[in-house]
């Protein structure tokens, strides 16, 4: 049987290691291909977990949804001040 030469198998174990980092530096590209920015937030998403009686499109529910939750459910000195 013929012995390795240590320095090799360290050079080899070194330069594994050194590829095994440059590996995990590696990215995805990040297009955004799912974000859709062109339908207005009030036009729904489809979702059956929508507040009860909205209808996708009605822009003056969406907003007054908005508003009401801002006012009752966000802020915390309107709720503490109702207990």
């Amino acid at each position: 049987m013929m012995k390795r030469p240590v320095q090799s198998t360290v050079a080899a174990a070194v330069a594994l290691m050194a590829l095994v980092a440059l590996t995990a530096c590696g990215e995805k590209p990040q297009t955004g291909a799912a974000i859709r920015t062109d339908a207005a937030p009030y036009a729904g998403t489809g979702s059956n977990f929508m507040q009860p009686g909205w209808k996708a499109g009605d822009k003056a529910a969406w907003e007054a949804q908005l508003k009401a939750r801002q006012q009752y459910g966000q802020n915390e000195y309107t709720r503490s001040q109702n207990k």
